[in-house]
């Protein structure tokens, strides 16, 4: 009896032996994956790392960005000009004031600054308009030139045309390469960047949106001057990128018809307001409407 309940044991021993372990107790579900393939997927992912935060800080990316130094242009800056402005810099002021005031009922950090032809101002005003908010404490502001076919904030900057938006876009470049802070305080750029025959398609390409993304929780605005919006199409694609457009009238220059076809292009993006630009004699009262004027002959 003894041999055959010694047969017994081991008998049961080998059936526990050969038994497959508990799957239900393993990490992953294996399917019909054999042992060993199952062992394979469960030390790849072990070892994958954690995902990488895109989060962007302020002083980091002003500590990473390009640092050249800027040598701003005074006769196309209000705040710079040897030539007292006061009227100029205060209607200036008067514009981020109603900006704030519009952001109280909508969301507004990324705005586009266009005008209807050529030579109206708008890079004046983009530039102005920047140099006036971050004048505020602790204000922090990106200008971006996206007239890719005659870039010239870089001009009126003193700073480098490139590496630019261009470049990011083509892929040429990266975020940090084309970020420039060239002088003190919270003013960042980028500029139009290297010559390209394929403007539109860069920027309708999802490298712009993506780009906007990531930089607009870093800044309290972005302000990007685009080419006229009646000549070409970009300023419509950037505009749809774009919390609001302000639109740059020219006195005294830009028909009345020119100015309505703009709007009328601009019809389904959020317009909130127009910047009357080189008025040469302000009235004394200005009311409520957007009046900006400069007594030079201002940038395109």
């Amino acid at each position: 009896m003894s041999r055959i309940h010694e047969a017994l044991k081991k008998a049961a021993q080998e059936r526990a032996v050969a038994q497959p372990p508990d799957t239900a107790a393993s990490p992953i579900d294996s399917g019909s994956l054999t042992a060993p393939a199952a062992a394979d997927v469960f030390t790849q992912t072990a070892v994958l790392p954690p995902p990488r935060s895109d989060y962007l800080r302020f002083n980091e990316l002003r500590t990473n960005c390009s640092q050249p130094r800027w040598h701003p242009n005074p006769d196309a800056n209000v705040f710079l000009s040897a030539i007292p402005n006061a009227h100029g810099a205060e209607q200036f002021r008067t514009l981020r004031s109603r900006l704030y005031q519009l952001r109280g009922s909508q969301s507004l950090r990324t705005i586009l600054v266009t005008s209807s032809v050529a030579a109206e101002g708008k890079t004046f005003v983009a530039n102005n308009l920047a140099q006036a908010i971050v004048r505020q404490p602790d204000r922090r502001v990106l200008i971006i030139d996206a007239d890719l076919r005659r870039p010239r904030l870089h001009t009126v900057l003193g700073a480098p045309a490139a590496p630019g938006l261009t470049d990011y876009l083509s892929g040429a470049a990266d975020e940090m390469t084309v970020i420039q802070h060239g002088q003190e305080g919270n003013l960042c750029f980028i500029p139009g960047g290297s010559e390209v025959t394929n403007p539109s398609e860069l920027l309708a390409n999802d490298r712009l949106k993506t780009l906007l993304d990531r930089l607009t929780p870093v800044f309290d605005w972005i302000i990007v001057d685009s080419p006229p919006c009646l000549p070409v199409a970009d300023a419509s694609v950037l505009a749809g990128l774009c919390d609001g457009v302000l639109l740059v009238v020219r006195a005294e220059s830009t028909p009345t018809a020119t100015a309505q076809r703009a709007c009328q292009e601009l019809r389904e993006r959020n317009v909130v307001g127009v910047v009357l630009n080189a008025v040469e004699d302000p009235p004394a009262y200005y009311g409520s409407s957007y009046y900006y004027g400069s007594d030079t002959k201002s940038e395109e």
